[in-house]
């Protein structure tokens, strides 16, 4: 996944010129199905292996029990490794995570600019009568640089980057972490039909998770490597791991803790903690009522939520004590600070997020069509956005379904809030196959597919299916994201 450890990092950029339900007869036959999602369950020991090597029967147990997952992931890695192609076997053009985890091995706090491979996206700060400011014009001695994005990834990576230093690969890094996204999917599925929460079987949970990896812009970003799409990538794999704590508000810590983990990979998650406080106070059915309880039944739901935030907090400290350090606010990530950047002057203006975007953002998430040239004939996108009824046409089906069970509006709300960001910020994405910022949310829209009745034998519905991976299949084939583009590679 890596390559060797070099003895020096690369030449400067700035040295180069620019609760289960009652069993009914139907769910019993279900049960008794072999396409039907069970728990996994411990084969019986038998005699004859009572003597095997304790490690290797827990490894084959686990493997039985989660046999599918395996598969899962070994087919999505293959398949996005081969479409990585090239790009698998080298570091990305854009490793900030990389540099970002190097930094701190080292013991420093900010990166090293002498070793910079470029100068795409870093936050510069400079000291101006005791204020910290963006850099402007030529770079200074006493400028201080940083990753400009949520440090969660180089955590991540920072037992890879201390075996491998600042030659650790992240485009193989991120299709692992692809496959991994599509078995954590897979599995979270299972365990929502487990829980009677959707009537999904095995199959109809494995061609969810294959729509998830081949039928979204999932596919293209998890083949790139790069700190936009790789930071989008995980925060997907993440979101699997919040969702399937925060259902019901069952396991509050853990929940907590993979939400910190996804808000600290992609920042707009952070409005995702929407959906635990909805399972938390009022899970359903009689949400109405539940909440008009909460005056003199409020303790169940506080525990909870103070459990939740216990499980985040650590990490949040952290980063809010990492943000004040470097940028001097606890929610500044840095791209208030991007050097010598063309979304700058916008920043200035409107700020990071302001109605003034609504419109460019909508354009590039709904209406941004192919382009088609007849002479010669050739079909070719925007950079700048595809419409999501082309890049997720499941959409669809969303806005009529066939049931409406017990997570259909928590799942609603949380898609409106995680769309909110990134419909009113100062950026559509730019150079991108299809309105990429929408891959923060995709997971909840394809669970409120799963949820909403529909058959996978439906006709319309393959049709749709097979549109959704054939038009994310040119992504992953024809995007050239901005360092090949600019760079002609």
């Amino acid at each position: 996944m890596s390559r060797s450890k070099s003895k020096r990092p690369r030449p400067s950029a700035l040295e180069a010129p620019s609760t289960v339900p009652p069993a009914t007869p139907e769910s019993s036959a279900q049960l008794a199905s072999p396409t039907a999602e069970t728990e996994p369950t411990s084969p019986p020991t038998s005699p004859a292996g009572a003597g095997a090597h304790p490690v290797r029967s827990a490894v084959r147990l686990w493997l039985s029990a989660y046999r599918v997952e395996v598969v899962l992931f070994l087919v999505a890695f293959a398949v996005l490794s081969s479409f990585s192609s090239q790009r698998f076997l080298r570091q990305s053009a854009a490793p900030h995570f990389i540099y970002q985890a190097q930094s701190w091995l080292e013991g420093r706090l900010d990166v090293d600019p002498r070793v910079l491979p470029n100068l795409e996206d870093w936050a510069c700060v400079r000291l101006v009568d005791g204020h910290k400011v963006r850099c402007e014009g030529r770079p200074l001695r006493d400028d201080r640089w940083f990753v400009s994005f949520p440090s969660f990834p180089a955590v991540a990576m920072l037992p890879f980057v201390a075996l491998h230093g600042y030659q650790f690969n992240d485009t193989s890094f991120g299709v692992f972490v692809g496959a991994l996204a599509v078995a954590l999917f897979y599995s979270l599925l299972r365990f929502l039909a487990q829980e009677g929460e959707t009537e999904r079987n095995r199959n109809d949970n494995v061609v969810l998770s294959l729509v998830l990896a081949f039928g979204t812009l999932f596919f293209y970003c998890a083949i790139r490597g790069e700190v936009w799409f790789g930071a989008q990538v995980m925060g997907v794999a993440l979101t699997c791991l919040y969702v399937r704590n925060a259902v019901k508000a069952r396991r509050p810590v853990l929940a907590g803790l993979f939400f910190s983990m996804a808000v600290l990979t992609r920042t707009p998650l952070v409005f995702a903690g929407l959906f635990f406080v909805l399972e938390a106070l009022c899970p359903g059915p009689d949400r109405l009522a539940q909440l008009k309880a909460l005056p003199t039944a409020w303790k169940p739901a506080l525990r909870k939520l103070a459990l939740f935030g216990a499980g985040a907090a650590p990490l949040a400290v952290l980063a809010a004590a990492y943000n004040v350090y470097r940028f001097g606010k606890p929610g500044e990530f840095g791209h208030s600070y991007l050097f010598n950047n063309r979304v700058n002057v916008d920043i200035d203006r409107f700020g990071l997020f302001n109605i003034e975007y609504l419109s460019r953002n909508l354009q590039a998430a709904f209406l941004k069509l192919p382009q088609v040239s007849l002479s010669p004939l050739k079909l070719s996108y925007d950079p700048h956005g595809l419409t999501l009824l082309l890049t997720l046409p499941l959409l669809v089906f969303l806005l009529v379904p066939r049931t409406r069970p017990r997570l259909h509006w928590p799942l609603w709300l949380t898609v409106a809030v995680c769309a909110l960001p990134g419909l009113f910020y100062q950026n559509t994405g730019y150079m991108q196959f299809g309105f990429r910022f929408s891959l923060d949310y995709t997971p909840y829209l394809l669970l409120l597919f799963a949820i909403g009745g529909w058959s996978l034998r439906n006709r319309a519905v393959v049709a749709v299916l097979a549109l959704g991976v054939l038009v994310n299949f040119w992504g992953a084939v024809a995007f050239r994201g901005y360092t090949e583009f600019v760079r002609n590679w």
